[in-house]
């Protein structure tokens, strides 16, 4: 008689002794995956659960596996039934079943000290960063020295590319961004300056704002997520490659050849960056203020240079070289941190970039600190 290719449970009335249960079919992990087939066997095995005056026949099962006899081990509450028939080598599955007994795990050690580890733990990873990114500073201060000494020999195809990618190739998002941000603040700049009649003034807190503040911290909000995970993905690609490995055999200095590029290229296109979302986010305004306050292009155009004075050009200027000079060395510290494995990539290019973010908005707080009385 050929063997069913499924498993099968059946489930006979007895006598006075009690219900039977056989078995019959392949137990096996391929015939139980089939189908709906674990879900009936399970659902009739629950029903039989606790019920000690059961005959159990598992000898008309053809084949079985570890994963069939588990089946039935959990159905039994992991031990044997008082009645139980079994087929030649059925035996040792439910010996080995047995002599693993319950699992064990060890207690976990609590301690009402647990946060001061945590924190000290913290300290010290804080400051092994820290140490790391003065010696990062350190080495990128050394390789500009002997670049200024020997300029001829210098990374200038490396610094043209970092700034094509970085800078030119980051035109379009900070345009976009910077025009609808003007688009938003004019439009509501102008709904509250309408109540107190002070329409004229839109140009001097649209000026202000977007050249001094917004203009510099959008742009680099948007390299830092867009330039620094390159960078620090691109770092860590070579680490997980052994390029970095292969350059210090090769005698190439990785500071010379891959960190300074990165920090002179957006030290040198975040300023320009920095233009170019100004005057995308002041013609969103003044797109706004012609809609909403009725207000000229030319005389938006006349009023802005006498209500925003020289100075905070220059300081947004500076405020985004500095960004990307800071942006640069948080991504090429993190890059240069990463282990040779895909989930240390990962999130080393994350906390790159949240990190970045917090040291750029915290390096525009003290610069709003030190040049408060500049500019006004």
């Amino acid at each position: 008689m050929p063997i069913a290719q499924e498993p099968i449970l059946t489930i006979s009335p007895g006598g006075a002794s009690g219900r039977t249960v056989t078995a019959g079919g392949v137990w096996q992990v391929h015939a139980l995956a089939q189908g709906k087939r674990m879900r009936e066997i399970s659902s009739k095995l629950d029903q039989l659960r606790g019920d000690a005056s059961l005959h159990w026949d598992l000898s008309g099962i053809g084949s079985m596996d570890h994963i069939g006899a588990q089946v039935f081990w959990s159905a039994w509450g992991n031990k044997r039934p008082a009645s139980l028939k079994l087929a030649d080598g059925q035996d040792e599955f439910f010996k080995r079943l047995e002599s693993t007994g319950p699992l064990e795990l060890p207690r976990e050690r609590r301690t009402h000290l647990g946060w001061i580890q945590t924190l000290g733990f913290g300290m010290l990873d804080f400051f092994a960063h820290l140490r790391g990114f003065v010696r990062l500073i350190g080495q990128v201060t050394l390789d500009l020295g002997r670049f200024a000494r020997h300029p001829i020999r210098g990374p200038w195809r490396e610094i043209s590319a970092n700034i094509f990618h970085a800078g030119f190739q980051a035109l379009a998002i900070t345009a976009l961004v910077g025009f609808l941000i003007g688009v938003v603040l004019s439009y509501l700049s102008a709904q509250q300056l309408r109540t107190f009649g002070g329409d004229i003034y839109l140009v001097n807190l649209l000026g202000m704002s977007v050249i001094r503040e917004l203009g510099p911290l959008l742009a680099a909000i948007l390299v830092a997520g867009r330039s620094g995970s390159s960078i620090t993905a691109q770092l860590g690609v070579m680490r997980v490659t052994e390029e970095l490995d292969a350059m210090l055999v090769m005698g190439i200095s990785h500071g010379f050849r891959l960190i300074l590029p990165k920090v002179v290229a957006l030290a040198i296109s975040m300023p320009l960056l920095v233009i170019w979302t100004d005057c995308a986010a002041l013609i969103g305004g003044m797109v706004s203020a012609k809609i909403e306050l009725n207000l000229s292009a030319r005389y938006f155009i006349q009023k802005l240079p006498d209500a925003v004075p020289l100075a905070n050009y220059l300081i947004g200027l500076g405020k985004g070289a500095v960004f990307g000079v800071l942006i640069a060395l948080v991504s090429c510290h993190f890059g240069l941190r990463i282990k040779p494995n895909t989930e240390s990539l990962g999130r080393g290019t994350t906390t790159s970039v949240v990190t970045a973010i917090t040291v750029v908005i915290l390096a525009d707080a003290v610069s709003a600190i030190v040049f408060n009385g500049v500019g006004y």
